[in-house]
């Protein structure tokens, strides 16, 4: 068998590609930076002869017209792991829904629920090698799973795409059809930090020592971590997503992998997303692997590694430790994605530590991120009784295994001063921790002796 034949007679375009989707079909899509820009745009075009078509998606990076447009209802329907900022304009729309879910059980739960099968999946992948292996390069949160669980595999090859290690690789002959498209990929730069993400990093850095085995999420505070971390030694990285801070701690010489207990000597994450200095990073990287999101995100996996840090971030958490990283009331905002699956998997390391890391007030100063109670309609995507740390740029809350009352007094001290007395008022108002009532002793009566006489 040659494999640049077998490869070419599997070539074909992407409205041909596309035109295999029918009518009443789900098709599962990669996530992220893997997803298929080319199969996606085309989509939309096929609209008058499709209907009732189910798209499974997780965190879409491009506002795409089949999900978009107001005109798509009644042909396609968004299944949708976890939201990003198009998303977010639709849901109200009534056309997509979120699928709630621990990252590492996210695609089979789903296969569950749909009888074990997907119709059609859609994924990237590069061009295959001499033998005819291809890499799926930048996801392997879901993608493998929905493949081995389709009838047809599509994959859209971009040569720009990093040739990445680990279980990415797959046989062109598991492939049903590819389909070129040459573009540059999705590039996610890291923001520079805020005063108070600089603060906040600080603290976090602080309760990392030497030797941790890190998990680091998105966003501007796991971004200004690693400026702090560069007098570390020996760390390492079990991540759900790979990210740019973690390529500097790398060619710092802060992370070398040398004392984790799995993957010894490898950096190990499901997927990247970033700038092209992290995609020319992870490409043909030996000290890079790439595992199934079922893997890298099972809690008892990650609690076998030394000193696990788990670092995400945050809506809101209440005063008794509930934490809401996903929604803000009853708007759907994000989605839990891999947060209580790492946070849960760091307290079962030995010596590890969940941290849940938020900015102490939101909509410029206005509104207070610690509360009494979450905000009617929240979800709760770490619950109380999984709590660990919390970090503001007011300083570190310690709540794994406190009280409420403790946990009210550890966070109003995180708080923004400016809210700290009406966190306390409504604390005792809505009988949270009920004002503490200090009677007088009950002495007992006098004793009447009786009369000498």
């Amino acid at each position: 068998m040659n494999p640049y034949e077998v490869y070419k007679s599997k070539l074909i375009s992407i409205p041909e590609a596309v035109s295999l989707v029918q009518s009443h079909q789900t098709i599962g899509v990669a996530i992220a930076a893997s997803e298929p820009p080319g199969l996606l745009s085309e989509l939309g075009k096929h609209k008058d002869r499709l209907e009732d078509v189910t798209v499974w998606v997780c965190l879409p990076l491009r506002a795409y017209d089949y999900a978009t447009h107001p005109e798509m209802a009644g042909h396609f329907f968004v299944e949708n792991w976890f939201y990003g900022a198009p998303d977010r304009k639709v849901h109200p729309q009534g056309r997509m829904s979120y699928i709630p879910n621990n990252l590492h059980r996210a695609s089979t739960d789903k296969l569950l629920a749909s009888g074990g099968k997907v119709n059609v999946f859609w994924g990237t992948a590069t061009p295959p090698d001499s033998r005819g292996y291809l890499s799926l390069s930048l996801g392997l949160v879901i993608e493998k799973q929905l493949m081995e669980a389709a009838d047809l595999v599509v994959l859209e090859i971009n040569e720009n795409l990093p040739y990445t290690l680990g279980d990415t690789q797959v046989h062109i002959s598991e492939v049903d059809y590819v389909v070129e498209n040459h573009v540059p990929l999705f590039e996610l730069p890291p923001a520079p930090p805020t005063e108070a993400e600089q603060a906040i990093g600080g603290y976090i850095a602080d309760l990392i020592e030497d030797g941790s085995t890190l998990q680091l999420g998105i966003g501007g505070i796991p971004n200004a971590i690693t400026p702090f971390l560069m007098n570390r030694r020996d760390l390492g990285i079990h991540t759900e997503m790979f990210t740019d801070g973690m390529v500097d701690l790398y060619e710092a010489g802060v992370v070398t992998n040398r004392r984790k207990t799995l993957w010894k000597g490898k950096m190990v994450g499901a997927f990247a997303l970033g700038s092209r200095k992290l995609y020319d990073f992870v490409d043909r990287n030996l000290g890079v692997e790439f595992q199934q999101g079922k893997v890298t995100n099972d809690p008892f996996v990650i609690g076998q590694n030394y000193r696990m840090i788990s670092v995400n971030t945050a809506l809101q958490v209440d005063l008794f430790g509930q934490v809401c990283s996903q929604s803000i009331g009853y708007r759907h905002f994000s989605g839990t994605g891999g947060q209580l699956d790492t946070h849960r998997g760091a307290q079962l390391s030995p010596g590890g530590r969940g941290i849940i890391a938020l900015r102490s007030t939101a909509r410029d100063g206005q509104v207070s991120t610690i509360v009494p109670i979450l905000s009617e309609g929240a979800e709760v995507t770490v619950p109380s009784q999984d709590v660990d740390t919390i970090v503001t740029e007011y300083g570190v809350a310690e709540l794994r295994g406190r009280c409420v009352r403790d946990r009210m007094e550890a966070l109003i001290r995180i708080a923004h001063p400016d809210f700290r007395e009406w966190l306390r008022d409504e604390a005792h108002r809505l009988g949270i921790v009920p004002r503490l009532v200090v009677t007088g002793a009950q002495l007992p009566e006098k004793e009447t002796k009786p009369s000498s006489d």
